[in-house]
């Protein structure tokens, strides 16, 4: 089988979460992905916890199947280097402040003038245009700027973040699919481009119903707990020894519900249509718990799937780690570290002639590839 990125070279000058997440999903598709880092101290998240054995569980689930060359981009010997590999290279990553790679001599427009077929990709808090391009950033001031934190939590409490880092990790999905329509598009034009991707942009750009709504009626929603703000019923319910999830998404499932659940509430006016459903959620809710509570949460969920209504358990992490549906598909994965092994997610991309196997490549040690990568240069090139 050959992967689809199996002939692309990525130079990652990327640290923490939103540019090595995208980089590690070009490496799962294949790419050859060589991670730049800091003489002696590497991406930040080598020191990050948990440790085991001296390394980072944290950076070699994210940095999984890449190799490692520490360059100090300000020493002339190392920019050699670094020069070379950009002779080589399909795409640079980066996700710096604005600025700071100009700073170097390596921009985008002096790199595009010195290299027309470089892809370049840069990933940062606001983006490389904008009044606050220049402003420090992480994930929780996307979250909390973008207005995600508060569409989050229960009513009446604290806005909170969400339980993931979305802010890195949503801009790591647009910055690998922006980079995807690059390769593309350099295959037809034999050009690369410049791909900006800024987190708050990412943030902003996931609130699909709050903008909706908002755009409107010029009323911004608050937070709505587990309860879905434009579909009932879509939340969670409590059955006799704990909380499930009900997500009836149209009028068919919610027929099958009120079958399932001996209620005669399909003709109800206060039921009948969705809309009228999300402005009753509060009494439907006491409705269909009045029935739920009478059983327990497996008899539901049970119940509930074989009337082809969807429905699920509320797992904590541990339980999902051990869920068949996430096993039978590869998601259950594993990151081998000397004679330890990390247990990472595996990659969702499933694709015909894509290897997924669970066991991962390692993760480098810092500046572990230094010899490979260098005798690589040596070696006649195809043209790159």
């Amino acid at each position: 089988m050959t992967a689809p990125l199996a002939d692309i070279t990525v130079l990652d000058l990327t640290h923490v979460l939103a540019g090595p997440y995208a980089t590690m999903i070009l490496a799962d598709l294949g790419a050859r992905v060589i991670k730049v880092e800091r003489p002696g101290l590497g991406d930040d998240t080598r020191a990050f916890p948990p440790i085991v054995d001296g390394q980072s569980a944290y950076f070699a689930t994210i940095n999984r199947g890449k190799s490692s060359i520490a360059l100090d981009l300000k020493s002339p010997e190392d920019r050699v280097t670094f020069d070379a590999l950009l002779a080589r290279a399909d795409i640079l990553v980066e996700n710096y402040r604005p600025g700071v790679m100009d700073r170097l001599g390596l921009g985008w427009d002096t790199l595009h003038a010195r290299f027309p077929a470089l892809i370049y990709g840069a990933s940062s808090g606001f983006g490389h245009t904008g009044p606050d391009s220049q402003h420090p950033c992480y994930d929780m001031v996307v979250q909390a700027r973008a207005g995600v934190m508060s569409i989050t939590g229960e009513d009446g409490r604290e806005p909170v973040r969400a339980g993931a880092s979305i802010g890195d990790i949503v801009a790591g999905l647009f910055l690998a699919n922006g980079l995807m329509a690059a390769l593309h598009d350099r295959a037809r034009t034999g050009l690369g481009r410049f791909v900006d991707v800024a987190m708050l942009d990412g943030q902003y750009a996931i609130l699909e119903h709050a903008i909706a709504l908002t755009g409107e009626t010029g009323i911004a929603p608050g937070p709505n707990g587990a309860r879905h703000p434009s579909i009932t019923p879509f939340e969670t319910f409590h059955a006799r020894d704990g909380l499930f999830v009900i997500a009836a998404g149209n009028d068919a499932l919610f027929g099958k519900l009120c079958d399932l659940l001996d209620l005669p509430l399909k003709t109800d006016p206060r039921f009948a249509s969705n809309a009228a459903r999300c402005t009753h959620h509060a009494l439907l809710k006491r409705l269909i718990e009045a029935v739920t509570l009478g059983q327990p949460k497996a008899h539901w969920i049970a119940a509930l799937r074989s009337a082809g209504i969807p429905t699920g358990p509320i797992q904590t992490i541990a339980e999902a780690m051990t869920d068949p549906q996430l096993i039978a598909r590869n998601m259950i994965a594993t990151v081998p570290q000397g004679d330890r092994v990390h247990h990472a997610a595996g990659n969702p991309i499933k694709m015909s002639g894509l290897e997924d196997s669970p066991e991962k490549r390692p993760a480098p040690l810092l500046d572990a590839d230094r010899a490979a990568i260098l005798q690589w240069l040596e070696e006649p090139s195809d043209g790159k």
